[in-house]
């Protein structure tokens, strides 16, 4: 009988950002696949030094706290080399960003020697001072691969497996199905990204009355007191969000401009509830641009209109929830599981002994 697969995964993990929602979604599916997954995250004092990290939820058995980020000051990082060693891995997998202590995971991939595989969520550049040390690296997109590897690699070792989506959950409130037009926000997002969305809500609410905007932040509230605009102080899991954009009609999502390559793990993890979602034309959303998956804006008085259209065109709902519901069936957390299961037998040294 073939032993159980042991995968080291190194990783932030049950905390509010795109590089831990990336690793569970993954991860949680390779445990339910048979795998024996142990992950490595960092310490929370340490991760909490950074505004976009929160703990969401108690850890499992199979995580394991130990090392610490480089805070945003760049000082500090420690990495206990020796734990992963302990658990004897046969394939480890990286999830690569900024603040994770580079130096000592060059050195741990050098003297485990197993095959091992880098997602850089890095947006302006990886930190690793020898990119051919590592087996393969996992992309998002063409623009990850173009911007951040460029010709340091040879293609061969790289692949491009987009983000997972979570599966389909359609919401169940027909549009405006209460007499309210119910706009919402939620996330740790800086509040200024937010005034574009309330600004535009401002000066439609002079045509529809009945709309209501609710805003759900993990820090402090908008310092903005309107009878129309509902805010709540709470860190939400994925049942939290499931509910929150099932009683909505309208989901807007904030994002500031930014030079690096990026993806929104935020649109991924909700696109699932088919709730129409309205962007700013950002790097972010770059990918999404001819896809019709949400409404991308370019500035205040386009947002208006873009919103007004929304709310008059059944139609025009109809037709980005049909491109919504593809791009989640073919991009669904089980479908790029697989694909980094095939990655995964490929790469495995001959005397490793495959599940699968």
């Amino acid at each position: 009988m073939a032993t159980k697969l042991k995968i080291a995964l190194i990783s932030r993990w049950n905390a509010t950002c795109g590089i831990s929602l990336h690793a569970e979604m993954i991860g949680r599916e390779f445990i339910r696949r048979g795998y024996h997954l142990k992950v490595f995250a960092p310490t929370l004092e340490s991760a909490g030094k950074w505004w976009h990290h929160l703990r969401i939820r108690e850890d499992e058995d199979f995580v394991e706290r130990i090392y610490e980020e480089i805070d945003p000051e760049g000082k500090g990082g420690f990495f206990d080399i020796e734990r992963v060693k302990k658990f004897d891995p046969d394939i480890i997998i990286i999830e690569s960003y900024q603040s994770l202590p580079h130096p000592y995971i060059e050195r741990l991939v050098a003297e485990l020697h197993i095959p091992s595989v880098v997602i850089p969520h890095e947006g302006d550049h990886l930190r690793y001072k020898d990119l051919s040390i590592f087996t393969k690296f996992v992309v998002f997109d063409e623009r990850f691969k173009r911007e951040l590897i460029g010709n340091r690699l040879p293609d061969e070792r790289v692949e491009i497996i987009p983000y997972p989506c979570y599966p389909l959950r359609e919401q169940k409130r027909r549009f405006a199905e209460d007499g309210r037009i119910v706009f919402v926000t939620f996330g740790r997002q800086p509040a200024f990204e937010l005034y574009p969305y309330i600004n535009a809500l401002r000066e439609l609410r002079k045509e529809y009355q009945n709309i209501v905007y609710r805003i759900i932040r993990a820090n402090e509230p908008v310092d903005i007191k309107e009878d129309w605009i509902v805010q709540e102080v709470k860190i939400l899991d994925l049942e939290d969000i499931d509910r929150i954009l099932s009683d909505s009609d309208i989901h807007l999502l904030p994002k500031a401009q930014t030079s690096n390559v990026v993806v929104s793990s935020t649109l991924y993890q909700i696109m699932g509830l088919l709730c129409i979602t309205v962007v700013p034309d950002t790097r972010h959303f770059e990918m999404h641009k001819s896809d019709n998956t949400v409404v991308i804006y370019e500035n205040e008085d386009d947002l208006i209109e873009k919103l007004r259209r929304v709310i008059e065109d059944e139609h025009l709902r109809e037709n980005i929830k049909e491109s919504m519901k593809r791009y989640v069936e073919e991009n669904s957390v089980v479908k790029i599981a697989d694909r980094f299961e095939e990655l995964i037998n490929s790469v495995l040294v001959k005397d490793v002994k495959k599940v699968f």
